[in-house]
């Protein structure tokens, strides 16, 4: 199996920014496709970005592109989310998803077979 546990959360004034760490352990993390996905209270989880197991390929919900990156160290079985120009609407518990190589379909949560705990990210205005 796949444990995954993400850090880094926490409170930030509008257009601040977080950098997000989920750490992986149990399988090879080079052999696997990870993805961020976050729920705000009373919404549902949306998709937030990915980035592919083979090739550095990544994905961004429109909501976020320019103002986000997701990275990989593969040396250190890390994914990261590079929050900037955060705003309130950001609000929400982060989640890490991960899933064996290919993703049917990269929005999917339930393309993913395993996600961390969460973290909780709030943006002040």
């Amino acid at each position: 199996q796949v444990h995954l546990v993400e850090s880094g959360g926490g409170l930030v004034q509008a257009g601040g920014s977080l950098r997000l760490s989920c750490a992986v352990s149990g399988r090879t993390f080079s052999d696997y496709s990870m993805g961020w996905f976050r729920q705000a209270p009373g919404k549902d989880r949306e998709f937030v970005s990915t980035i592919y197991w083979s090739g550095g390929s990544t994905y961004y919900a429109d909501s976020v592109k320019g103002r986000f990156t997701i990275s990989r160290d593969n040396a250190k079985n890390t994914v990261y989310l590079q929050m900037n120009s955060l705003k309130p609407e950001d609000t929400a518990v982060y989640y890490c998803a991960a899933e064996y190589r290919k993703i049917r379909v990269v929005t999917a949560i339930d393309s993913y077979g395993y996600w961390g705990q969460g973290t909780q990210v709030t943006v002040s205005s």
